[in-house]
């Protein structure tokens, strides 16, 4: 048999909009991003083939087929989601799932998790595929660590983990050959080498530069790559200088794979967060794990903030 219904996310968002007269108001409902309310009830319209919604600058209004659609669909949609809620909540209450930044995950995140679970062995942690876009529409994990800057996820519960903390990289034979020669005593010589960047931050070279004293830093920037795993091999290659969360270069530092050519103490305000829904706020698993993943990372910023000051005497 043929479906014609569209997806309970798209008929969520199309309910809180149509009762809240505001995509926003409504976001904030949801917990999501208004964006998402937005291209969820633009799919909803291309699926009827028909508006639903007439938009305003003072309040939505109903079309005529919305009118019916709302009446068809709002109180199902309640008892849906109050049966959900009542079967989800003893099986969820020790099963957390997260998604998160690859090369954060795998760096910095799960090699540290084996004292989470000896703390709380009840709690089952699933992994689910990282979105970098992730606005929790739609089949969503109970929490993600996302990269960004601060008030990029409007009506979401948002706490700084890691990441803040950034540094130039290269590969030693790099940093051996320009000493050798006399140069790079001072960072804004550093633009003269090919500059490796994220393409998703390519703002962090200037950024950087500015915080370390170069005024009106304008990089040419060379290579770009998506990945931060990927940077740091680039770096590895020696293809160029990369300047990354230190949080992920510790092993890299510590076994001289890369080296720091200025190491200096500066943080900029792009780093890693934990995004969750406020709705989720209470969900006990979720609550243990952001107990100790914010603990975690006060501890490692601390310890590693000791070894530079010892490295730097």
């Amino acid at each position: 048999m043929r479906l014609h219904s569209p997806s309970m996310s798209e008929l969520h968002a199309f309910v809180a909009a149509a009762r809240l007269g505001s995509f926003t108001r409504a976001a904030e409902t949801l917990c999501v991003t208004q964006g998402a309310v937005s291209r969820a009830i633009a799919r909803l319209e291309e699926h009827f083939g028909q508006p639903l919604i007439q938009r305003n600058a003072h309040r939505l209004m109903l079309t005529g087929a919305g009118q019916q659609l709302l009446e068809a669909v709002a109180d199902p949609l309640a008892a849906i989601e109050s049966a959900s809620a009542a079967l989800r909540a003893g099986d969820r209450s020790h099963h957390l799932t997260l998604s998160a930044v690859p090369t954060l995950a795998s760096v910095w995140l799960v090699p540290r998790l084996p004292d989470f679970h000896r703390r709380h062995p009840d709690i089952r942690l699933d992994f689910v595929p990282y979105r970098r876009d992730e606005d929790f529409s739609g089949a969503a994990p109970d929490a993600a660590l996302l990269a960004g800057e601060p008030g990029k996820w409007p009506g979401l519960q948002v706490d700084y983990v890691v990441g803040r903390e950034m540094v130039p990289v290269c590969h030693p034979d790099r940093a051996r050959q320009r000493h050798a020669a006399g140069r790079w005593r001072a960072p804004a010589e550093l633009m003269q080498e090919p500059l490796l960047y994220h393409t998703t931050a390519p703002a962090n070279w200037a950024n950087w530069l500015q915080a370390a004293g170069v005024p009106n830093a304008a990089p040419k920037l060379s290579s770009g790559f998506d990945q931060v795993s990927i940077l740091i091999q680039a770096v590895r290659a020696d293809m160029g200088i990369a300047v990354l969360q230190r949080c992920l270069l510790h092993d890299e530092l510590a076994a001289g794979r890369v080296v720091a050519p200025f190491d200096l103490q500066i943080r900029l305000q792009r780093g890693y967060f934990l995004c969750t829904p406020r709705e989720r706020r209470d969900h006990p698993a979720l609550r243990y794990f952001r107990e100790w993943l914010l603990e975690t990372a006060a501890q490692d910023s601390a310890a590693h903030a000791g070894d530079d000051h010892s490295q730097n005497k």
